[in-house]
């Protein structure tokens, strides 16, 4: 998988239940803008706030949907519920699986690293790992990424850390491998491409996917200066719609853009007027 992958918000009703329709337009909105793949049920898709058999039909609603590659979040803290989810991906018409670290328990390594053999091995379709310690307090090793690159059914990995020395080490250690490394923070999505990301997944991307792909596309297009400095002028939304506000800001800065984006689920809480007018504006500066 390479390019810009959006992680897909889930529009909610106000009342918290699944809005479909929107769910079926918001596909077709980021796709108009030049997403290259997308991935429902991750951490901005709120899918830990979700049920297995919500998780399976968001997917295969975007499956239905969708004309480019989905990835589907399937992990759990558990191996039996990853990999029923990910069965479940699998029969709703996702075209891989993007699996995060188990989280709660403390970890190590060796417990890691069987863990997603177990899933790759059992899983019909390709699995992406996917190491986002801000949410999880896991982090996997590049280590770890580099030994587990060599199974056949191990496709690549989502790197949501942030740190550049990790992405680096990782795309050493999996050189030798067919393994697509995919950046997971907006905000140094041009530095992660030209550090040797196949591409990325980001937060950004359901708020600004033009923007965001423009910033594959100039990278790919050699000119990786032009994709630095476009990068740097969507930093401060992009904190705002993942740190700064989470979710809640992240469905709202989506609304200023027209984007049928629904509401957050509870516990999350709608955010205020005033975050929402500093958001039009960072939208507004963003020149989206």
């Amino acid at each position: 998988m390479q390019g810009t992958g959006v992680p897909l918000v889930t529009p909610f009703e106000s009342d918290g239940e699944l809005d479909e329709q929107r769910l079926r337009e918001l596909v077709g909105w980021v796709e108009s803008h030049g997403v290259d793949f997308v991935v429902p049920c991750g951490s901005n898709s709120e899918a830990e706030l979700m049920s297995v058999e919500e998780r399976a039909r968001v997917t295969e609603i975007v499956a239905e949907e969708s004309d480019v590659p989905t990835i589907a979040g399937t992990g759990h803290p558990g191996l039996r519920e990853t990999l029923k989810q990910t069965e479940l991906a699998a029969e709703s018409g996702a075209d891989a699986a993007l699996v995060v670290t188990p989280f709660y328990y403390s970890y190590d390594d060796d417990s890691l690293e069987t863990y997603y053999r177990k899933v790759a091995d059992e899983s019909p379709i390709p699995v992406y790992l996917y190491s986002v310690p801000a949410y999880t307090d896991v982090k996997l090793a590049p280590e770890s990424v580099g030994r587990l690159a060599s199974h056949e059914n191990v496709a690549g990995m989502k790197d949501s850390t942030g740190d550049l020395e990790t992405l680096q080490r990782e795309r050493a250690l999996t050189a030798d491998e067919e393994f697509d490394l995919l950046v997971g923070s907006g905000s140094v999505y041009a530095h992660g491409l030209d550090s040797g990301a196949d591409g990325g997944v980001l937060a950004l991307a359901n708020v600004a996917p033009a923007r965001a792909s423009e910033i594959f596309q100039l990278h790919r297009g050699g000119k990786d200066e032009q994709a630095r400095q476009l990068n740097a002028r969507l930093v401060e939304l992009n904190y705002a719609v993942t740190a700064g506000f989470g979710v809640p800001g992240l469905k709202a800065a989506m609304r200023e853009r027209g984007a049928p984006a629904g509401y957050a689920r509870k516990p999350h809480r709608e955010v205020s007027e005033a975050v929402r007018e500093e958001l039009e504006g960072l939208v507004e500066t963003a020149r989206l």
